[in-house]
């Protein structure tokens, strides 16, 4: 494994780490808050950026990254660090996104609304939700979906992302910077004996990567958010234009989406390190 991201606030950008302890919910810390609109109660996302972009100016970490433990800080653009419940941090943030928000670390229980703006390339979107998609006062197109019960994660709870995929982009699009980052992945594994997109085969495999297991459970579908800045990254609409072109497959009964990626589920929890290797079981 080359490298290993978590990401305590959703949306914020987050902290590499050397070692993380996964749990059956997914990677300790990973997704443990995020911001809710006063008004609406809406999860706020940097997929719909018109919105909410401005989360991906903040920095999200655990008070003791080592250990997994602590009280979730966020760095805002002016490096001031708050704690998450201080509501200084709700006020300062309020102001950079223009509208009322409270950050929380309790999840609907049943699912908040989240908001997605519909990209202009094919396969970011499937075709059905597409057609019902409105425009709201930002003046963007968007759909609306939720996050998964009882969590803020939009669906898989551990986000694999394999360096041949990521090859194979550069190829298709070399003026572009595929820095895994861009895909917000928590797991990055080597494959140099891989082209394309292996990635595509390990649907429903088990993968054993250090001491926990995990089972492959779809495609990630790919939203806007690879093309906006993120940290010394620039903004580059042509990332998914590339993707679109290069790799839409199936996903469930939505039709073929741009992906780049593989969601998993932890089938057996236990510690996963930078360097480790992995290895397909079953």
């Amino acid at each position: 494994m080359t490298a290993l991201y978590r990401y305590p606030v959703k949306s914020m950008l987050g902290e590499a780490l050397t070692s993380v302890e996964v749990t059956e919910g997914g990677l300790h810390g990973d997704r443990v808050a995020a911001a809710l609109d006063d008004g609406t109660g809406a999860v706020a996302s940097a997929k719909h950026p018109r919105k909410w972009g401005g989360l991906l100016r903040c920095r999200s970490r655990l008070a003791d990254p080592d250990t997994g433990r602590g009280t979730v800080l966020v760095e805002l653009p002016d490096r001031v660090v708050l704690p998450v419940g201080d509501p200084e941090l709700d006020a300062r943030l309020s102001k950079l996104l223009g509208r009322p928000v409270s950050l929380s670390d309790t999840p609907p229980t049943h699912g908040g609304t989240l908001e997605r703006a519909v990209p202009a390339y094919e396969g970011g979107v499937p075709d059905a939700l597409r057609s019902t998609a409105a425009v709201d006062a930002t003046g963007a197109a968007i759909t609306s979906g939720r996050v998964a019960a009882g969590t803020f994660f939009d669906y898989g709870t551990v986000h694999l992302v394999t360096t041949s995929a990521l090859d194979r982009l550069r190829a298709a699009h070399p003026a572009g910077d595929f820095d895994p980052r861009r895909f917000r992945p928590n797991l990055v594994v080597a494959t140099p004996d891989g082209t394309g997109f292996p990635e595509d085969t390990w649907v429903d495999a088990k993968l054993r990567i250090g001491d926990a297991l995990f089972r492959v459970v779809v495609p990630t579908p790919r939203c806007v958010v690879p093309t906006l800045g993120h940290d010394d990254l620039p903004p580059d609409p042509e990332i998914m234009r590339a993707v679109a072109r290069e790799h839409r497959v199936p996903v469930h009964d939505l039709g073929r989406l741009s992906c780049v990626g593989v969601y998993l589920d932890v089938l057996e929890p236990g510690t996963v390190r930078v360097g480790d290797t992995f290895a397909r079981e079953g």
